[in-house]
């Protein structure tokens, strides 16, 4: 039975690692509440007194407009949070995995974009997490940077939740149809994260470095919605869904830029570590749990 410190444990992929590895491995889950991981020495003690095998590292400021001014936070969190717990885990000999996002790049590129494609943030979440996966590769090469996209699941804040929430009061919603990804869920990064991380415990060699997973097919805003809603009607946790109207990223004007495009390429993680894509159209399927 291998050790795992997770933090960021109560948010949507921190949820689904405890819940996934509290039964197969001894798990020190941890939130900001238990462990802040801008406090260095608190960092270095918690991964002395443990001496996990494996850190994965689910904690970050994801408040993507709110990053625009709570710039030292979104530093303190994603950048320096980052560095120490890459360094605390080299100090016990552990490996680092590290979620990401496609924010680090800029959004108008045709095509997907691959791991080697250049980065190019253009606000402060996507700059800082940019700055923590470099801060994280620094400090540890037994690293694994996951760059993810969209994420939704159970147990959280996100985009089914609202959707679903909002269609209980409004007859027609404005979803955004120029900004296109893959829908990922979060269950899937977390089962994606412990796959790798027990190829490592295992001893196997394992290529570290930095890998995209997001779902597949990809969508528009506008199009997931659609879907989200067929699926609450045939499920009937929805009576009827509201039109749904397209509209443009400049109709819905936010204080951080989105990216226009999101897609990630996934060739790298199925070929390295036969991980499958997300399949966000399954994950719906459980739509029930999103509606409570």
């Amino acid at each position: 039975m291998a050790k795992f410190l997770i933090t960021g444990a109560n948010g949507q992929v921190g949820y689904c690692l405890t819940k996934q590895l509290q039964d197969k491995h001894e798990i020190l889950a941890v939130d900001r509440d238990e462990l802040d991981i801008t406090d260095q020495s608190a960092v270095q003690n918690t991964v002395e007194n443990f001496r996990p095998d494996v850190i994965i590292n689910a904690a970050a400021h994801t408040a993507v407009d709110r990053a625009e001014t709570e710039i030292e936070l979104s530093e303190a969190i994603n950048v320096k949070g980052s560095q120490y717990l890459a360094e605390a885990a080299k100090n016990v000999g552990a490996a680092i995995l590290h979620i990401s996002t496609d924010y680090v790049f800029d959004g108008q590129r045709k095509g997907k974009y691959k791991e080697t494609d250049a980065t190019d943030p253009q606000g402060v979440y996507g700059k800082t997490k940019l700055a923590g996966e470099q801060a994280t590769a620094k400090a540890n090469e037994k690293f694994i940077v996951l760059r993810t996209a969209w994420v939704f699941g159970e147990h959280g804040n996100n985009f089914v939740k609202t959707m679903l929430r909002l269609a209980k009061t409004r007859d027609t919603l404005g979803v955004v149809a120029d900004q296109i990804g893959g829908p990922t869920y979060a269950g899937d990064i977390a089962a994606a994260l412990i796959q790798i991380a027990e190829k490592i415990i295992a001893g196997e060699e394992v290529q570290y470095g930095i890998y995209h997973f997001t779902g597949e097919p990809y969508v528009s805003w506008c199009d997931f919605a659609k879907a989200i809603f067929d699926e609450a009607v045939s499920q009937n946790v929805l009576e009827k869904a509201p039109f749904v109207n397209a509209i443009t990223t400049a109709d819905y004007p936010t204080p951080a830029k989105r990216p226009a495009n999101s897609c990630l390429d996934l060739t790298k993680i199925q070929q390295v570590f036969g991980i499958q894509p997300s399949d966000w159209k399954k994950a719906l399927k459980n739509i029930q749990a999103y509606a409570e």
